[in-house]
């Protein structure tokens, strides 16, 4: 069984990326372009585990890793912060609002599969 994996960032670029590589490591992922959007997929969805930006416009991924949180649907769900920033400040605010991890940009997607799986995958504990 693959797991489904919902990846939020402006970039397209990123968004390709992301979704080049969680596919043929052989995940489902959904793409959104921007903490809104990414809400609006998220309705309805359970994924197994949640990538997103910091840096977004209309909602950046700090206000939308509180409202994933604020869902009872998705209080559980892992969410893996993949940002530009790397300030142990936005670490430590992105824990605060729910962010189970972080990876600085631009990502080893290798890197990436691996940490899916710790948080994500079969026996994972978010």
């Amino acid at each position: 069984m693959s797991l489904s994996i919902l990846a939020v960032d402006d970039s397209r670029t990123i968004r390709d990326m992301l979704k080049l590589a969680l596919t043929q490591a052989g995940f489902e992922p959904q793409l959104a372009e921007d903490g809104v959007h990414g809400l609006e997929v998220l309705d309805g969805l359970q994924p197994d585990a949640i990538i997103t930006d910091i840096n977004m416009p209309r909602l950046d991924g700090f206000g939308f890793i509180e409202a994933v949180r604020g869902q009872d649907a998705h209080r559980a769900t892992p969410i893996l912060v993949l940002t530009t920033e790397s300030a142990p400040e936005l670490k430590a605010r992105a824990r605060a609002a729910g962010a189970t991890g972080w990876i600085v940009k631009p990502f080893d997607p290798a890197k990436l599969v691996r940490a899916l799986h710790m948080v994500a995958g079969p026996g994972a504990t978010a």
